[in-house]
């Protein structure tokens, strides 16, 4: 395992492979935070930002009260068209603008690996951000996207609307989009967020988003306030 990732994603990357070898089970409850803080020789803060990465990827399921389960696998819907925070609130009448939390380079986990098809050598840049609506929170988003392709991209342009900045600067022709939807409850970080309670309704989803070539160019994990919005499916 490459000493360059961080502690919480070495954790993410070992707990992931352990699912997909049995050793926990669809269902399993997973043992408890200071079990695995202990085993891993982590804090709890390191341990719980490992599970919770886990949690948005949807491999593991967290339930207030009872603990950390292996996910059940989702009913799929299939939704049409690639998903832009920034044309969808325009086609509303609506202002967007967002708040980067975070945004750095770094080494992909496993699972950003194979969703963008990257080689072990290549990193990412990995990005967090609230994004608004007339000034109200609407979601909180991860997007992991390939350092080779926004290679003369600035941050500003990355972050303010990366899809414009894709076609418009880049001569990009962007595809079609791989999106899994599904309901969760927040967590007391999102809630703070988005400015809403602990244990409110979020839609939870996971987009990977491709070129028309079929080259990957972001894999995107967002938690959508349930309240303040609704995906429709065209057939």
């Amino acid at each position: 395992m490459a000493t360059s990732l961080p502690i919480y994603i070495q954790i993410h990357d070992k707990v992931k492979e352990e699912i997909e070898a049995g050793v926990w089970k669809i269902g399993d409850r997973l043992p408890s935070e200071r079990e695995l803080s202990v085993r891993f020789g982590v804090s709890r803060m390191t341990l719980r930002q490992a599970i919770q990465t886990l949690a948005d990827e949807g491999i593991l399921e967290r339930k207030i009260g009872s603990g950390t389960y292996v996910a059940r696998e989702k009913v799929q819907e299939k939704m049409s068209g690639t998903t832009s925070f920034t044309e969808i609130m325009e086609a509303q009448n609506r202002v967007p603008s967002s708040k980067t939390v975070s945004y750095f380079t770094t080494t992909p986990s496993s699972s950003e690996m194979k969703r963008l098809q990257l080689a072990e050598n290549e990193s990412i840049i990995r990005m967090e951000r609230i994004r608004y609506a007339d000034g109200l929170p609407i979601c909180f988003e991860i997007a992991s996207i390939p350092s080779h392709l926004v290679q003369n991209f600035s941050k500003k342009e990355i972050s303010d609307s990366f899809y414009r900045a894709l076609e418009n600067k880049g001569g990009y022709k962007i595809g079609n989009a791989n999106q899994t939807v599904s309901a969760m409850l927040a967590s007391e970080q999102i809630a703070d967020y988005l400015d809403i309670k602990r244990g409110d309704a979020v839609l939870r989803l996971r987009q990977v988003s491709y070129l028309q070539n079929g080259e990957p160019f972001e894999y995107v994990r967002t938690q959508y306030v349930g309240n303040r919005f609704e995906f429709y499916l065209e057939k």
